[in-house]
């Protein structure tokens, strides 16, 4: 299913780890230059930026191609509109196929015709079945997922998430008033199941190049378990799906539990991922429990919001003053030290640089030896012979 070359997946994945090592000052540029010499590699790219121009390059040229062949299916009028979206589909899946047989990957050209492939078959079906919501979900889902299979597409997999989300919740909008009721549940128990199916593969992964993108899904179920049960997005759909309007006084069904959800489970994940030191789900910590904060704020009020912000800045100040405290002295486990294999020495630099302009040092100049000779001290060991 793989077109790309396994060995090559394999040794990508060798490449990325002496970059890793180069940054983190194990191995000299020279070595991490030997080791890219003696792997073959794709045409990519690692900077976000480039690999963003490329995309807007592919972009344009996939536009171009479509507009050339509009030009020729004009005549056609109302028969071409239904049926362009799929020749402009074809030939992103096409473009991708192609990119991949010249060694794309992660390049940015690749990304362009096989977001654009998606999106334009998304849009066929849903001129083709006068936007079935389900149906396009499902039609998208199996695309996205087999170009992920074919090409390790991330971005893809990315899409093929969301659409199978959408799947499961337009699936649910199929029963009634029943299926919409019971979809925050069912949410969060489709999102706990793949979590742990998906934890439990990568425990067990043997082929290395598969890991990026069960990362990218396990990363992104614990989002989507956090969000099925959230109060205020439950208490919002309910009123756009249902039509519930909660009056003063009143309050959602199984509100006890949402609220009890929504404080508990950021505070869940922020002490698994300490305890696991798995620093993904340390940042979805962090950003659910401000989502939290934001959510019980957009209820009740309690402050002036110019006084809960100055509020809540100095309770984060105080927390993180006393974090680097009692952690900066750490050698292992938790601590405040830059981390060698993730982040990049420009720390380490920028410390050097503050330390040698605050007390106005200034940078040693070698010798062109490391030895000097010609003094002479002993035995008339240089040309003076001094004792």
């Amino acid at each position: 299913m793989i077109l790309h070359d396994k060995q090559f997946l394999d040794d990508l994945a060798l490449l990325e780890e002496a970059n890793s090592l180069q940054n983190a000052g194990f191995i000299s540029k020279e070595q991490k230059d030997l080791i890219k010499k003696q792997l073959p590699d794709f045409k990519g790219s690692s900077n976000i930026l480039v690999r963003l121009g490329f995309f807007l390059l592919g972009s344009f040229l996939y536009l171009s191609i479509c507009g050339a062949i509009s030009l020729f299916g004009l005549s056609g009028e109302n028969f071409f509109f239904k049926i362009c979206c799929y020749i402009f589909a074809a030939v992103g899946f096409t473009g991708a196929e192609l990119l991949a047989n010249q060694k794309y990957h992660s390049h940015g050209l690749d990304d362009a015709f096989c977001l654009g492939a998606l999106l334009n078959l998304g849009i066929a079906i849903g001129i083709s079945t006068d936007g079935y919501e389900l149906v396009i979900a499902i039609f998208v889902a199996i695309a996205s997922f087999v170009l992920y299979r074919r090409y390790l597409h991330l971005l893809s997999l990315l899409v093929f998430c969301l659409a199978s989300s959408a799947v499961l919740f337009y699936g649910l909008f199929e029963f009634g008033a029943i299926g919409k009721t019971i979809l925050p549940f069912v949410a969060m128990i489709f999102a706990a199941v793949f979590y742990f199916f998906t934890k439990k593969t990568i425990n067990n992964l043997k082929e290395s190049y598969y890991y990026n993108g069960l990362l990218l899904v396990n990363s992104f179920c614990l989002i989507l378990f956090y969000l099925s049960c959230n109060y205020l997005v439950v208490r919002e759909l309910s009123v756009m799906l249902l039509g519930n309007e909660v009056l003063p006084g009143q309050d959602i069904p199984f509100a006890i539990f949402f609220y009890a959800f929504t404080l508990i489970v950021p505070i869940v994940y922020l002490v698994q991922a300490l305890k696991t030191k798995d620093r993904i789900m340390l940042w979805i910590s962090f950003l659910a429990i401000g989502f939290s904060i934001y959510t019980i704020r957009f209820y009740y009020s309690v402050l002036p919001i110019e006084v809960a912000l100055t509020l809540g800045g100095l309770v984060l100040f105080v927390i993180a003053y006393f974090s680097i405290k009692r952690l900066k002295d750490n050698e292992t486990g938790l601590t405040f030290k830059p981390d060698r294999i993730n982040n990049s020495n420009s720390i380490l630099n920028a410390e050097a640089l503050i330390v040698a302009s605050t007390f106005g040092l200034k940078p040693e100049v070698k010798s062109e030896s490391p030895m000097d000779f010609g003094g002479g001290g002993f035995s008339g060991g240089g040309s003076e012979g001094t004792f």
